[in-house]
């Protein structure tokens, strides 16, 4: 066994797995819920993607500045530690390993089972959806833990291959749209108008925050990517770029194969219709299959963070059975004993996501969608980073030390503020779990610190 992960990812994966996290199920699993919390308002929806493509630019630009000065094992970790603290580190790691990275992680599993069974015309909630989800996360933990080098490759294939619907749904979809005049509908008609503009936006910017989400993952792999310090920042900042314009492009297109309404009541079938409305039955179920790879290309990057996230708390002695996360495999290079772990925690917030949101709820007023709160999280803990990076870095030019982090605070707080009037009471459930188990992180803390 060795402890040291070696270099082996180049720029293209870099930027590959930044595009490759972000775009896959978002885009087509949270359309329909911006047309439905609009009230098929198209401009606002668009609106929505926007700012919140916005924000992932500032803050990803921002945490480029911090990837030119810090390099160790686990990105966004390092940063909290080098900019605030260990202690504050460390509870970060926690937070990323334990809740944010499976509870993700398993959401596509599901979603990308979701979409198998759309094409299969199968129940999306079922057992055979669930045990496709099960499958899927299984696989995507298998082909990262045995091969990572695989692994990258698949997510750099991956990335090529989502991008072709979407590209497919955003050129033909906005030409066909304008031709017969539906784009043009679809931009005038709302088809709630009880809906406020206010209400509808704050709801939307939650939702496409997941579809936007997963960048800051790719900062995982920064001690494993040849030339880190140059190509993570370019990676970070092109890949956010290239993900902006897709989304907001794929979104005008599906506006020209189908009306809102139609979108609005066909549900998880959404995507499907469009593209076979475009494209024909039989090619647009082909190019939905493209879909679902997409699905599982995102899964692959996520999975690929989800197994180092105890091995990060490990290497730095922390957390529980740090000499047991912390050992690398000498044959594939990889934190095999973290991986495991993470595989089971993704498991667990799978069966939570169903329970919780799939069926009856099983949790009662602990039911809390997985797919949105920890993202909002986790735009709450990167401001104490940015205030200290103000703080610190005075050798930093003023945009660099002032203005970006200003904005990117400002942009947190948004995030934070939509989240609490989107979900309402159920954030303070789910702030009663997050609480708990950063608590069960804090007992670990205390018990490093006195062995040490």
């Amino acid at each position: 066994m060795e402890n040291e992960l070696t270099k082996k990812y180049g720029l293209i994966t870099a930027i590959a797995m930044v595009v490759g996290i972000v775009i896959g199920s978002g885009v087509f699993f949270k359309a329909e819920a911006v047309l439905k919390a609009t009230g098929g308002n198209m401009p606002l929806g668009i609106a929505a993607w926007g700012i919140v493509g916005l924000i992932m630019i500032i803050c990803s630009y921002t945490f480029a500045i911090m990837a030119t000065k810090y390099e160790k094992v686990n990105g966004i970790v390092d940063y909290a530690e080098a900019a605030v603290g260990s202690k504050y580190g460390y509870y970060v790691g926690w937070f990323m390993a334990v809740i944010y990275n499976p509870t993700l992680t398993s959401v596509l599993a599901w979603v990308s089972a979701r979409y198998t069974c759309v094409l299969l015309g199968w129940d999306i909630t079922g057992g055979s959806c669930m045990t496709i989800a099960c499958f899927y996360l299984v696989a995507s933990y298998a082909i990262n833990a045995l091969s990572p080098v695989i692994g990258g490759k698949f997510q750099v294939s991956a990335t090529i291959i989502k991008l072709i619907p979407l590209m497919l749904m955003a050129v033909v979809g906005t030409i066909v749209g304008l031709v017969n005049g539906m784009t043009i509908e679809n931009f005038s008609t709302t088809v709630d108008t009880s809906i406020g503009i206010g209400g509808g936006l704050f709801a939307s910017v939650v939702a496409v925050a997941f579809a936007y989400e997963g960048w800051i993952i790719a900062t995982s792999i920064n001690s494993e990517l040849i030339d880190s310090k140059r190509n993570l920042p370019i990676a970070l900042i092109l890949g956010s770029l290239i993900v902006v314009f897709v989304y907001i492009f794929y979104y005008i297109g599906l506006a020209g194969a189908v009306s809102t309404e139609a979108l609005m009541e066909s549900g998880q079938s959404g995507a499907k219709m469009a593209f076979q409305n475009i494209f024909g039955r039989v090619g647009g179920s082909l190019i939905f299959v493209f879909v679902i790879i997409s699905c599982l290309g995102t899964l692959n990057g996520l999975m690929i963070g989800c197994t180092r996230g105890m091995y990060s708390l490990a290497a730095r002695n922390r957390g529980p059975l740090p000499e047991t996360f912390k050992q690398v495999d000498r044959v594939t290079n990889m934190p095999t004993n973290s991986s495991i772990f993470g595989l089971l925690l993704c498991a667990f917030w799978l069966l939570y996501f169903y329970g919780a949101i799939l069926t009856d709820s099983w949790f009662g007023p602990f039911s809390f969608d997985t797919s949105e709160l920890p993202i909002v999280t986790l735009y709450a803990a990167y401001i104490p980073i940015f205030i200290m990076l103000i703080k610190k870095e005075k050798d930093l030019s003023p945009v660099k030390r002032f203005v970006m982090p200003i904005l990117s605070i400002l942009s947190c707080l948004f995030m934070v503020v939509a989240a609490i009037l989107a979900h309402g009471i159920a954030v303070v459930f789910y702030l009663i779990v997050f609480a708990v188990i950063m608590l069960i992180g804090v007992y670990f803390s205390i018990k490093n610190n006195r062995k040490n």
